[in-house]
């Protein structure tokens, strides 16, 4: 990877949308008078219902240890992180937090914690080693045993089906473009609910299509690093959503019993700089518009927006303006494609970090504050912008109508363990306690907010960042594979013992 790729890495991308957070970020974690209001917003808006979901997450290839080790076929991310400087410091996810083997001693953390709920992913390639076809039992066994362990333990397991790593032996036959790639994610969803529906009630199709599709087709930054024209990117996108679509017909179809059904999205958020109705207006314009003007990677049509994807399977259309912006680039589609995208949902899943503060300038044309000097961050630079969960549920709620769920929050932070043996993160006991506040503030105001997911329960392979960025309530030593509850671990048991 040359230096131009590395700017579009994950956290580069990321990074450059998290700038200009500070005005908001400034006020929200420096200033006294603030810090009071925050208090004061969390003891009047009191606890979260006795039913509200408390959970962490993690994903397949992030902790489980390549499926190779285990007779299943490669992913896509097994070849990259191959490739000289696609992972920083050349990591792979080869053993990653060896999740696989040491599963019982993951859920025992769990169980000690309090959870009442993991959100994990299925590993495609470790159960179909070469994404259709011939079956790895040990793959199926794997997850029948982690799936037992969790309802042992009293964990509710929320399965996502599709966490960013496709098998490469589909990919090299077309992958996402091709014209049979819907029916081959069905066909992998069947066996799943074939095989685990009676014990699994909760599902999600994908996880945040928005950035697999652009870093990993559009950019070259992730897996597997292509760069695609935007008439192929269309392409792609609409078979995704196809692939969504089908997936849910099948777990409607062949589930054991009743199940909930989501999608958890990766929502660009964009914050108002003050509550004048012109600086909300254009903050809820941007988050339901597709255009050119985006805070993602370079200029141009991208597919880092909200509507694009979320219009088809919650509304049934594309919206117009994406088509106008794409013109001889759209996908081609009928409307029984439509109908196939736009399937029954129980639950909407948003997962959320930040977002920039954006205000109306001249003539109405959006503004992005600038960044002032000292404003905190995590060690992937993004900005600290606590009321981003309040607006993304709030805007995205409102349009969607349905039930909201926190699928991803939380922060990398620089952690090690000390002379007393311990890990203290304070910062993200501190940045937990604001995210949260916002979700009591959204509820507070009506947003029907379910359910939150830390990210991550424990330190992982950071996808292009490899092991440099620990987001976990749990320390990963990965050259022992010891695990260490964090300071943040405690806090986070106690936070839910309170509700």
């Amino acid at each position: 990877m040359n230096r131009e790729d590395r700017r579009l890495s994950r956290r580069a991308v990321m990074t450059k949308l998290a700038r200009g957070a500070a005005m908001l970020t400034g006020s929200a974690l420096i200033g006294s008078e603030a810090e009071a209001a925050v208090a004061s917003a969390n003891r009047a808006q009191g606890g979260l219902p006795k039913d509200f979901v408390w959970g962490t997450a993690t994903a397949s290839y992030q902790v489980e240890g390549s499926p190779l080790r285990d007779g299943g076929g490669a992913s896509i991310w097994d070849t990259f992180s191959k490739k000289p400087g696609a992972i920083k410091d050349g990591n792979t996810g080869d053993i990653a937090c060896d999740h696989v083997h040491r599963y019982q001693e993951d859920v025992d953390l769990m169980k000690r914690l309090g959870t009442n709920a993991y959100r994990f992913s299925f590993s495609w390639s470790r159960i179909l080693p070469e994404g259709a076809g011939r079956i790895n039992q040990a793959g199926l066994d794997f997850y029948d045993r982690l799936i037992d362990a969790l309802l042992t333990a009293g964990v509710a397991p929320w399965a996502t089906i599709f966490h960013w790593d496709y098998p490469e032996a589909l990919y090299q036959k077309g992958g996402w473009r091709h014209p049979d790639a819907p029916n081959r994610f069905a066909d992998f969803t069947k066996i799943l609910a074939d095989r685990y529906s009676d014990r699994v009630s909760h599902w999600m199709t994908f996880n945040e299509p928005q950035v697999f599709v652009s870093l990993g087709h559009q950019f070259g930054a992730h897996a597997p690093g292509e760069r695609l024209p935007l008439g192929e990117m269309s392409k792609l996108a609409h078979n995704i959503l196809l692939s969504h679509g089908k997936a849910v017909q099948v777990l409607r179809s062949a589930s054991k019993k009743p199940l909930q059904i989501g999608i958890a999205a990766a929502p660009s958020v964009t914050v108002p700089a003050s509550d004048s109705p012109a600086d909300v207006a254009l903050a809820k314009k941007m988050m339901l518009s597709v255009s050119d003007f985006s805070f993602f990677g370079p200029p141009g049509p991208n597919f880092f927006n909200n509507t694009w994807w979320l219009d088809p399977i919650f509304l049934g259309n594309y919206p117009e303006d994406g088509l106008k912006l794409f013109g001889k680039d759209a996908p081609v589609f009928t409307d029984a494609d439509m109908k196939t995208i736009r399937q029954p949902l129980d639950f909407l899943g948003l997962n959320i970090y930040f977002g920039p503060i954006v205000k109306s300038g001249e003539n109405g044309r959006p503004e992005k504050l600038p960044t002032p000097a000292g404003v905190p961050h995590t060690t992937t630079g993004w900005e600290i912008v606590p009321s981003a969960i309040y607006w993304g549920t709030k805007v995205l709620g409102d349009r969607y109508k349905k039930p909201i769920y926190i699928t991803e929050n939380g922060m990398a932070n620089t952690d090690w363990v000390a002379v007393d043996g311990k890990v203290h993160d304070p910062q993200r006991i501190d940045f937990m306690t604001r995210y949260l506040g916002e979700i009591k503030r959204a509820r507070a105001e009506g947003v029907d907010i379910r359910g939150y997911f830390a990210w991550s329960l424990m330190d992982n392979f950071e996808w292009a960042e490899g092991f440099n960025q620990r987001f976990g309530l749990v320390f990963v030593d990965f050259a022992t594979q010891k695990r260490t509850p964090k300071d943040s671990y405690f806090w986070y048991r106690d936070y839910i013992k309170k509700g």
